[in-house]
């Protein structure tokens, strides 16, 4: 159980709280920290909470992407356009795209190995959650929130299911994220023009070089920010029951049996 004792002294913490973000030690599937590696590079890091790696890597992603092409080489090639595939991409910079690409594979996998071992070892020597952190520009707290809200706002503006639990870190980025993407890809001009019935139009007009990130945006925000509601859910629990248990429960209680 969870112990009103300090935080620092702990050896294995399972939550952090600050007046910015949350972020937690939880079990995940390194699989699914991989796969979203490999949809958008800096995804399955910033999933496994960190977040400086998955920032860098996910600006280097959209830049390498970009100047060498990549997306325009992929529109091509499912379109069955193997020649103006081949024409648009910059061989030199997918190359070293696709160093950066396995490696955040790679680490994000094994990250996920390391933390669930870490989850395990914090869940049997009582760790410790601060459930609450204030400064002059912020306040946070633990709360048990609805995951499908989360999933909602995500639905609604990628990265805002996100700062709906307070991992603002990964909210106002992405959301950052998503609004330069819509922009350069004159992705609402696009849907105006599908509307009208007007779709030769709104195929030109799209520029499909951004308009390729925006699903790996949308699926990622609206999955990552329900999964981490309901891991935050458990931890308010277990804090909360740690918390009756030592201040309230007589130690000779039995449970039932």
């Amino acid at each position: 159980m969870f112990k009103t004792i300090n935080r620092k002294n702990q050896r294995y913490p399972r939550a952090v709280i600050s007046p910015f973000t949350t972020n937690t030690i939880n079990r995940t599937n390194p699989w699914v920290a991989a796969w979203w590696s490999a949809a958008f590079p800096g995804f399955g890091h910033m999933f496994l909470g960190r977040y400086i790696t998955g920032f860098v890597l996910t600006i280097w992603e959209i830049i390498l992407n970009l100047k060498a092409n990549i997306n325009l080489a992929i529109i091509y090639s499912f379109t069955g356009q193997f020649d103006q595939a081949r024409e648009v991409l910059d061989y030199k910079l997918f190359i070293v795209y696709i160093g950066a690409f396995v490696f955040g594979i790679w680490d994000s996998y094994r990250i996920s190995v390391e933390m669930n071992k870490r989850s395990v070892l914090a869940d049997r020597t009582d760790p410790v959650v601060d459930n609450f952190s204030m400064s002059p520009f912020s306040i946070n707290c633990f709360e048990k929130r609805n995951p499908w809200v989360s999933a909602a706002w995500s639905c609604l503006v990628p990265g805002l299911g996100h700062v709906y639990i307070h991992r603002l870190a990964t909210g106002f980025f992405v959301l950052i994220i998503w609004a330069l993407a819509v922009y350069f890809s004159r992705m609402l001009v696009a849907m105006h023009l599908t509307l009208t019935g007007a779709f030769s139009e709104a195929a030109a007009v799209i520029d499909p070089a951004y308009f390729l990130f925006l699903p790996s945006l949308y699926g990622f925000s609206i999955y990552c920010s329900y999964v981490y509601t309901v891991e935050y859910n458990k931890v308010f629990k277990a804090e909360q029951a740690g918390y009756l248990k030592a201040n309230y429960q007589s130690p000779d209680s039995k449970m039932p049996c």
